[in-house]
């Protein structure tokens, strides 16, 4: 009886490309590392009329919120969030928009979104705001537009968490030619010396002086110091012929005119 042949063993099949006799696929890198969720939304994906910069071209700057005006200003938002995202961020951590544009340096350390080139341009607008309310002191008389004079005082000294002894120097149109911030105290009072308002009265060859501080805790009122202070610096710049016009004391918005009370 015959033995049955052996077969020689068949090689194997060439592997064919998705077949199930294909290799296993090892990702690649870039493979594995790709998101997988949906892109976050960025501010270019929004309608251009609901885009802060295109709604401030064709609305106006009043039409944009709070935070849509501070958005522009910081110019981009971060990874995963827009610049309006972190705006509201911003105002809501400070707590309003007020307190958020006063906070010292100190304050903004480790805010989102917020590096030293950012603050700088934060700080930059808000003291063009600032600069601007003294121009039509220089044009006009600080005693035909009281207002103007009002406005600029209270944009200068409103938020200082401190308080300030500051003097407007007025040419003989009562025009202004300086503004400077002479003393500096804490919440408690500054201390005025009357030889240094009239060193600075003389040094800017002034006619008029208009002076004023703020009080940190927002009440406009004059103490008896303040009314002292006045009576000796009236009497001061009187012996080198500068006339005070008037001492105007800035609380949480509002003026007190010495003036305006008979107090000069």
């Amino acid at each position: 009886m015959n033995n049955p042949a052996i077969a020689a063993p068949t090689p194997p099949a060439a592997a064919v490309p998705g077949s199930l006799a294909s290799p296993p696929q090892v990702p690649s890198a870039a493979t594995s590392l790709a998101p997988t969720g949906p892109r976050p939304m960025t501010i270019r994906d929004w309608p251009k009329s609901e885009r802060p910069r295109e709604k401030l071209l064709e609305r106006g700057a009043p039409a944009l919120s709070d935070a849509e005006l501070l958005a522009i200003l910081l110019g981009s938002g971060v990874q995963g969030r827009s610049a309006v995202d972190v705006a509201r961020s911003l105002i809501t951590d400070f707590g309003s928009l007020r307190e958020m544009l006063s906070a010292d340096r100190s304050r903004w350390r480790g805010k989102l979104g917020i590096g030293p080139a950012r603050y700088a341009a934060l700080m930059a607008a808000m003291e063009l705001a600032r600069r601007q309310y003294k121009e039509p002191l220089r044009v006009g008389s600080a005693l035909t537009a009281p207002d103007a004079t009002r406005r600029f005082l209270v944009a200068q000294l409103r938020d200082r968490p401190y308080e300030v002894f500051c003097c407007l120097f007025l040419d003989n149109r009562h025009r202004l030619i300086a503004f400077e911030e002479l003393f500096r105290g804490t919440i408690d009072g500054a201390s005025v010396h009357p030889r240094e308002v009239v060193r600075q009265a003389l040094l800017h060859n002034a006619a008029s002086v208009i002076i004023a501080h703020n009080h940190p805790s927002g009440v406009a009122d004059p103490s008896q110091a303040d009314e002292g202070v006045t009576r000796r610096l009236r009497q001061a710049l009187a012996v080198v012929d500068v006339r005070l016009l008037d001492h105007l004391i800035v609380g949480d918005g509002r003026c007190y005119s010495f003036s305006e009370h008979g107090l000069l």
